[in-house]
């Protein structure tokens, strides 16, 4: 049994958040929020609100599940829209800045 849940266009970049889900990737329910409170990073508070959404679904897709024993079983950040920007430089020119954003998705599920 498995839930899941998205979050799309946070104003972060895929690579920095990427970092994060790394860390708790194949991990239990609470392992996972343990880590998240100890990482000072700032894509930490949308995961671990994007985590809490995930098992919150999990609930209510299947009730009378055991949420403590739920694992991350699937987190990973794709790119979404880029903002195009420019940026005033030497001799009238202009220098393009991306401003990335990021879909983030997380599953879990019970361990097999």
């Amino acid at each position: 049994m498995e839930a899941k849940a998205t979050v799309k266009n946070i104003r972060i970049s895929p690579r920095k958040v990427r970092t994060v889900l790394g860390l708790i990737r194949n991990k239990n329910i609470l392992q996972a929020f343990a880590c998240l409170d100890s990482v000072h990073r700032s894509a930490a508070p949308v995961i671990k609100t994007l985590l809490k959404s995930a098992v919150a679904n999990a609930d209510d897709l299947h009730p009378g599940i055991d949420v403590d024993n739920l694992i991350v079983r699937e987190a990973f950040a794709n790119e979404g829209a880029t903002l195009k920007r420019f940026r005033a430089r030497a001799m009238g020119r202009g220098a393009r800045i991306n401003k990335r954003t990021t879909h983030i998705t997380i599953v879990v599920s019970t361990p097999a």
